[in-house]
């Protein structure tokens, strides 16, 4: 087993297979480093789900399941999943999330086409951790199909849910109508005390962070468009 940092934590896993291999590298500790805690899944767990899913490859099943394990123990140091592609901007992390094939990643692409100083922290699945009172997104190495992630923790300026339309509009979501569709976007701890533990941790989320609904077309415009809308945000914040 090898250590790795992900998300500020020192977490312990074998790393086999060429997909969570060659994928896990960036994210290897310093020699020396204590593991905060360990994943540790045999190769017969992973042979059931490969005959369960027989689309996926022996390799697909071990990067998949080792990154839902990272995910379920997250929630134990205040972290968690949401399926979005996160980018960053001047320091700031801004988090686009929706259903399959809507779009996020297109549209965070056209950040990187809109403002040259943005980069992709993670296209699929990034971690949002509460760290010391502040929530931030972290790259990690499970990024869906695309190997787009780096290894970062930037704090989070906006999450925003994505709809498909014909023009650009974005608009704050109160925090209760923004409940289901976090729910619908992250792993949902089969526990109730665990699932406890999340909706906590999202109720501190919704406090911190805002969030808005985009609906949008994939032109450039809608990149433009979102960043616009959440700064207008902040600044009538701002002027109280």
């Amino acid at each position: 087993m090898e250590t790795f940092e992900i998300a500020n934590l020192h977490v312990r896993f074998d790393a086999r297979g060429e997909l969570l291999y060659t994928r896990s590298r960036p994210y290897l500790a310093k020699d020396g480093a204590e593991a905060d805690f360990t994943i540790d899944l045999s190769e017969e767990f992973f042979a059931r789900k490969h005959e369960q899913y027989p689309r996926l490859t022996l390799d697909e099943c071990r990067y998949m399941w080792v990154g839902e394990a990272f995910y379920a123990r997250l929630l134990q140091y205040d972290g968690m999943l949401l399926h979005a592609s996160c980018v960053e901007k001047d320091g700031k992390a801004y988090l686009f999330s929706a259903k399959s094939g809507t779009g996020k990643s297109t549209h965070t692409h056209l950040w990187l086409r809109a403002f040259p100083d943005s980069r992709i922290i993670n296209d699929d699945k990034p971690a949002v951790r509460r760290m010391d009172g502040t929530f931030y997104a972290c790259g990690t190495p499970f990024s869906g199909k695309t190997d787009e992630n780096i290894n970062v923790q930037v704090p989070v300026r906006a999450i925003v849910f994505i709809e498909r339309g014909t023009e650009n509009s974005i608009e704050p979501i109160p925090p209760a109508a923004a409940i289901p569709l976090f729910l619908s976007q992250t792993l949902r701890p089969p526990k109730k005390a665990a699932m406890e533990t999340m909706l906590t941790l999202l109720g501190k989320l919704l406090e911190a962070v805002p969030v808005f609904r985009l609906r949008c077309n994939m032109d450039l415009s809608a990149a433009e468009t979102a960043l616009a809308g959440i700064e207008a945000y902040y600044g009538k914040q701002e002027k109280g």
